[in-house]
């Protein structure tokens, strides 16, 4: 079975160089305006793409990016499922929509093979960090470890709500180290400023969402979850490197359309984000957002998708998460 470590390591010096080699898409953009939906508030989300979409006038003349909030981002999820199959509605989202979705909730309104994977665009790994509520000689991940083990009733950790990758990732540190790591749920970025405030030991968190605050000192970043080191915090260890390579993970911004869009559609937009992703513009503005451009070969996005979605069911039922409705 192909593994996340599988794509990622075929596709560096295949999938990623010939996605930069796409040729500029010459035909006729769209005569209808097209649109991104994303399942949030305004945020990360939006603003990445927003940022996509401004060089993408090469499929669309215009092309507007919608926010609707709600469920989870499944209010987006199903709007897109039931849009005409023409190439004019998208969705953006994070992989959590196919992957993991379909383990924590007892129904979903659509099913993976709904959508048709198009690009990823960009990813990010998220934060271990801690607050002052844990003392400032605890420097790694393995101090961490013994200091909650010794202080069992401290031992908390804040991620932006119950069933997100962030959770199991905690869950996952908790299990693999043999202690018991309390999960605080909050929304949005509430556990990073409860982090800060020392209410809570520690915050799994985005990195985009508490880069600022690591860069200030007002957290420590224990490690990252990338398979390989930030080039945002290059001196933070990654998981791996601190004894957990179970907890790699990456968060995947990718496009989707509907099922049944035809295939020369399909690739003629992949072929546009792919120049998007070429641009300066596009670039320099994933920096400012803390995310890496990403682009994964269309054919093994797919598989990536397969393969994720069968990892995080294991580790769902390892938790003894009970889907809720």
């Amino acid at each position: 079975m192909i593994t996340r470590r599988d794509v990622l390591m075929a596709s560096a010096g295949i999938a990623l160089s010939a996605a930069y080699r796409t040729p500029q898409v010459h035909a006729q953009p769209l005569a209808r305006t097209a649109h991104i939906l994303t399942g949030f508030s305004p945020g990360l989300q939006d603003t990445l793409a927003r940022l996509l979409a401004d060089q993408m006038s090469n499929y669309a003349k215009t092309i507007v990016v919608e926010n609707r909030p709600g469920a989870a981002g499944r209010i987006a999820v199903e709007a897109v499922k039931s849009a005409a199959a023409d190439g004019s509605v998208m969705l953006f989202a994070p992989l959590g929509f196919v992957m993991l979705f379909p383990h924590i909730y007892k129904t979903l309104r659509y099913e993976p093979r709904d959508f048709t994977p198009v690009s990823t665009v960009a990813s990010a790994p998220a934060f271990l960090t801690v607050g002052p509520k844990v003392p400032p000689d605890v420097k790694t991940v393995a101090d961490f470890v013994i200091w909650c083990r010794a202080n069992p009733k401290l031992a908390t950790y804040g991620t932006p709500g119950v069933g997100t990758t962030l959770h199991f990732l905690g869950t996952m540190l908790g299990r693999s180290a043999g202690f018991d790591f309390l999960h605080v749920p909050y929304q949005g970025i509430g556990a990073i400023h409860d982090a800060v405030k020392g209410v809570i030991a520690a915050a799994v968190m985005p990195i985009g969402t508490s880069l600022g605050l690591v860069q200030s000192g007002d957290l420590r970043a224990l490690a990252t979850t990338g398979p390989r080191r930030c080039p945002f915090v290059p001196t933070v260890p990654t998981v791996g490197e601190t004894g957990y390579p179970s907890l790699e993970d990456l968060t995947y911004f990718a496009f989707f359309v509907p099922a049944k869009t035809p295939t020369p559609i399909v690739e003629k937009l992949n072929a546009a984000i792919q120049a998007a992703l070429r641009t300066d513009e596009v670039r320099v503005g994933m920096a400012k957002l803390a995310v890496e451009p990403d682009p994964i070969a269309m054919e093994d996005f797919a598989r990536l998708i397969s393969s994720e979605s069968d990892r995080w069911k294991a580790i769902v039922q390892a938790a003894g998460f009970v889907p809720t409705d």
